[in-house]
């Protein structure tokens, strides 16, 4: 297997003083904000308009919006009833399905028809593409296929809701950012925690001083399986010898062409030709709330360390890890702060979920999150949230801002920054060293 790392280019190695490192960078990329990432990209603020595409499918407020679903497996399905929950209520109907295995996309199609609804399958993404009445997709297949099919989606003048992570790698994921950019369309992003405003109102509590300068956080994402049966893994594959009706080939691509293998299709979570495993299917969901509630984008440098400890059964991502992440100065929030990730399958006592700052730590909780004083030693303030980790609310606050123009909960600027904390620190893991974030060229270079 090539590793995607090593076609990353290495800058020319640079000076030892860390202080002054940290220093160049924070001077060259303070607070970067999505405009500052367009920017770069080079895309003029005149490109953001809707094309002729996207324009034509603009939704009035009240209008009906049609949706597609490409890739009809087990988080699909999960998204699948939410929107069979809001036909009445939202105005939403799916009218096309789409997966290479002809018996799941039926089986959606044959869902949809007992709720009430009607649908058309196809096995090709390009059909569902073509169907001008299709305001919006849902791409919810394997991570290694989010980027080519988001980007059609978009050519096509589709909106677009993708599940995290929103992209494989780094490269992808930006791509995505600025042909959302340039057409105007929307794009949320699956992490679905963000339409709970406990991140959001922490941020402004944070800029408020509530807890003074931020100097670390940590989070993380841990279950416990049977010592029998490793994360992904299935007691009993649905089938070892490919079904007629299941295009291998279009399951696989853009990868390279490999015989059938019923464990890469059925625990695809445990390869890395199609996903990051914990970093990026878990993980991803933790450090997006962090980014959001802190005001980060970029880390200068992740550190890694983890492996096969326990389930050493043929998969080649690690079954527990640790991530830590070092982020530079946000203006009103840190001069400095580093990010902790714990992920174990084989223990499930947790961290908490925290923000620490000079004055007070910020701790969230089942409710909403509360602030501890550092003098007191006592919680001064406590948030009920709003809204919650909840596939109908994000969709809902998706079909808002197609309709009306509401402000996305998880837009792809955000998927970007928890795609690129999350691959740093699997590509730290899988290399054995410290990565850097060249904030010149976008893009992870060697320590």
């Amino acid at each position: 297997m090539v590793s995607t790392f090593m076609a990353l280019p290495y800058s020319r190695p640079r000076g030892s003083n860390l202080k002054q490192r940290r220093e160049d960078i924070m001077e060259r990329q303070k607070a970067p904000s999505r405009r500052t990432f367009l920017k770069t990209g080079a895309i003029t603020a005149g490109a953001t308009a809707l094309n002729a595409k996207s324009y034509a499918r603009a939704s009035g407020a009240n209008d009906r919006l049609n949706a597609g679903i490409i890739g009809c497996g087990g988080i699909a399905s999960g998204h699948l009833n939410a929107l069979l929950s809001l036909v009445e209520e939202d105005n939403v109907a799916v009218t096309r399905v789409c997966d290479v295995y002809t018996k799941r996309a039926q089986e959606f199609t044959d869902r949809i028809k007992d709720a009430g609804g009607e649908a058309k399958p196809t096995g090709d993404y390009r059909e569902l593409l073509n169907d001008p009445d299709i305001d919006y997709v849902i791409v919810a297949t394997p991570e290694h296929a989010h980027h080519y099919l988001t980007m059609a989606a978009l050519e096509a003048g589709k909106h677009v809701y993708c599940e995290k992570p929103l992209c494989y790698d780094i490269r992808e994921a930006k791509e995505v950012v600025r042909k959302a950019a340039r057409t105007g369309l929307k794009l949320q992003v699956g992490v679905q925690g963000m339409s709970d405003d406990s991140y959001s109102s922490a941020h402004e509590a944070i800029l408020a001083g509530k807890i003074g300068q931020v100097v670390e956080a940590q989070i993380d994402y841990v279950r416990n399986h049977g010592l029998d049966l490793g994360p992904w893994r299935r007691r009993t594959l649905p089938a070892t010898e490919k079904p007629a009706d299941l295009d291998w080939n279009a399951w696989v691509h853009p990868r390279t062409t490999r015989p059938w293998d019923p464990h890469h299709y059925f625990e695809w979570r445990c390869y890395r030709d199609y996903s990051g495993g914990i970093a990026t299917d878990l993980f991803v969901h933790r450090i997006t709330r962090l980014i959001r509630a802190c005001g980060l984008t970029f880390p200068i440098r992740a550190a890694g360390m983890g492996g096969i400890y326990t389930w050493d059964d043929g998969r080649d991502l690690p079954d527990s890890l640790e991530v830590l992440l070092e982020y530079p100065a946000v203006e009103g929030i840190t001069q400095g702060m580093t990010v902790h990730l714990l992920g174990t399958m084989a223990n499930k006592n947790r961290n908490p979920h925290c923000i620490r700052g000079k004055d007070g730590t910020l701790v969230f909780t089942s409710e909403g999150w509360e602030i501890v004083s550092e003098k007191k030693s006592e919680v001064v303030e406590t948030h009920a949230k709003t809204g919650g980790e909840d596939l109908r609310l994000h969709h809902m606050n998706h079909h808002a801002a197609i309709r009306k123009g509401a402000e996305l909960n998880c837009p792809p600027e955000l998927g970007l920054y928890g795609v690129v904390a999350s691959r740093m620190g699997n590509l730290s893991i899988f290399q054995r060293k410290m990565v850097e974030w060249d904030f010149t060229r976008q893009h992870v270079v060697a320590s």
